[in-house]
């Protein structure tokens, strides 16, 4: 039996749950804001009481990587990091776009949301990064990645050797209403980041021994964090 504490912040969602043998046992979510930092640990103390696992019972405790919001990565890879080092457990890092897809492919199935031509969709799930960039990768309905993880500005070419087939191109996550209108032919269905999405694969990762080191691991930025200058006068 495997118990795995699931961790994703790296958007404007702070979401938690908890895991066995691959199955999700319980879920909190907040959109209210960016209040991850007093969120997560509340939503972990939640789930542990209402499910009855203390948390020296888990297997495993398992984040979202990135890319996504610099802050809440750091925020969500370091309580990940506390609990694991705490209580002397493994650490599991979860691409962020592979599990924005594995919602997509869960919410498919139960009929959440309804896509023609399923078998031959293109996936691809759009994580915000500010104006018209996003973070973004290609996937197909098995959840095989059909590319890198790449930072896009996103205009009328984009994708464009994707979208010139016959196969659907679907698009989803924070990033993709601003993208519906620019990429012609692309379906936008509505998916949002979520723990529950780390599940099957932090289950996959725990079983194959990928887990990392406690003290080196860092989030999965993508683009370095660019500090500016406030242009309010204080004085």
């Amino acid at each position: 039996m495997s118990l795995i504490l699931c961790i994703e912040t790296g958007t404007d969602i702070c979401s938690v749950g908890i895991a066995k043998d691959g199955e999700l046992l319980s879920l909190r979510e907040s959109d209210e804001g960016r209040d991850h930092a007093r969120m997560v640990g509340v939503f972990a103390d939640e789930l542990f009481r209402e499910t009855g696992i203390a948390p020296d019972d888990l297997d495993a405790v398992a984040v979202g990587k990135g890319p996504g919001s610099y802050t809440g990565l750091r925020i969500g890879v370091s309580f990940a990091k506390g609990l694991c080092y705490g209580l002397q457990k493994p650490l599991l890092a979860v691409g962020s776009l592979d599990a924005l897809t594995e919602v997509a492919r869960e919410d498919y199935e139960a009929g959440i949301i309804s896509v023609e031509h399923w078998e031959d969709v293109v996936l691809c799930p759009m994580v915000d990064a500010r104006r018209m960039e996003v973070y973004a990768q290609l996937f197909d309905v098995r959840g095989q990645a059909l590319s890198g993880v790449s930072a896009e500005v996103i205009g009328p070419e984009s994708f464009a050797e994707y979208r010139a087939g016959d196969r659907p191109f679907v698009i989803f996550g924070n990033g993709a209403r601003k993208c519906a209108d620019v990429l012609t032919g692309a379906t936008l269905v509505e998916v949002t980041p979520s723990a529950r999405g780390l599940v099957r694969l932090a289950q996959a990762a725990l079983e194959a021994g990928r887990t990392e080191d406690i003290a080196y691991f860092e989030p999965f930025y993508l683009k370095d964090f660019v500090v500016t200058t406030s242009k309010k006068r204080l004085f």
